[in-house]
């Protein structure tokens, strides 16, 4: 019977590490940016890979480069990246509902794995997701972040110091990637980034807040004031129906 189990647990290992190579996939390049611009950024290999290893968030991560390079106090990263991830409770939240019953050390360990791609792959399997098929999906998504994050940083290492200092541009080119495509299918989006823009020039210029902080409360609100005047548009929606 003890046999049996192992068998089957083995078995969904197998079949989360093949639905996650497509993952690990897509994090190569991306890892691989990470790791070149950690580089630029003034981190050691050490610190870049620990990052990784510790954080594995991909969009927190080039935040805290950014924030690292403006000299933010580790407060206020913490609290940025916080608010950017702070979706995974609900991921995480959603996900249990479909997974098997198990210990919660074992749901706690690969729940630190979740990330949107896992959590998107693990949500549309058919039935029960399995913590055998969860540590598979999760083990082959974070070694190919970790691995690729060190590459990178060797790669940068190896280029001119002239093209290392240039390369920080890219960290913008980064997040203009991340947010196009959002504002694309979203005018909210739109809305709520050029509000914060807004914010965060105003604080800067005025010397209201550091650098930081200015990041953090900008941000903070405008979602508040863009999710004030959605809340408003709906009550009007249904006052004038009724």
């Amino acid at each position: 019977m003890a046999e049996l189990a192992v068998n089957k647990s083995a078995s969904e290992f197998r079949k989360g590490i093949q639905a996650g190579i497509s993952i690990a996939i897509g994090y190569a390049p991306i890892a691989l940016t990470f790791g070149l611009l950690a580089k630029t950024t003034g981190l050691s290999i050490g610190e870049a890979v620990l990052m990784s290893l510790v954080v594995f968030a991909g969009a927190s991560q080039y935040i805290s480069l950014s924030l690292l390079s403006l000299g933010t106090g580790v407060f206020e990263i913490v609290l940025t990246t916080f608010i950017v991830n702070i979706r995974h409770f609900l991921m995480s939240t959603a996900l249990n509902e479909k997974s098997e019953d198990d210990h919660l050390i074992n749901k706690a360990i690969y729940s630190f794995g979740i990330t949107d791609e896992t959590f998107s792959v693990a949500a549309m399997k058919e039935g029960t997701v399995s913590t055998g098929y969860m540590f598979g999906l999760n083990f082959i998504a974070y070694m190919s972040w970790v691995v690729c994050s060190g590459i990178g940083f060797l790669i940068g290492a190896s280029l001119p110091q002239t093209l290392q200092e240039s390369m920080s541009i890219a960290l913008y080119a980064m997040f203009i990637g991340l947010l196009v495509p959002s504002m694309k299918k979203s005018v909210k989006i739109v809305f709520l980034a050029a509000l914060a823009a807004c914010f965060n020039t105003i604080f800067t210029l005025t010397n209201a807040l550091s650098s930081g902080w200015a990041i953090v409360v900008a941000t903070l609100l405008s979602a508040v004031i863009v999710e004030l005047i959605e809340g408003f548009k709906k009550k009007q929606r249904g006052t004038e129906h009724e």
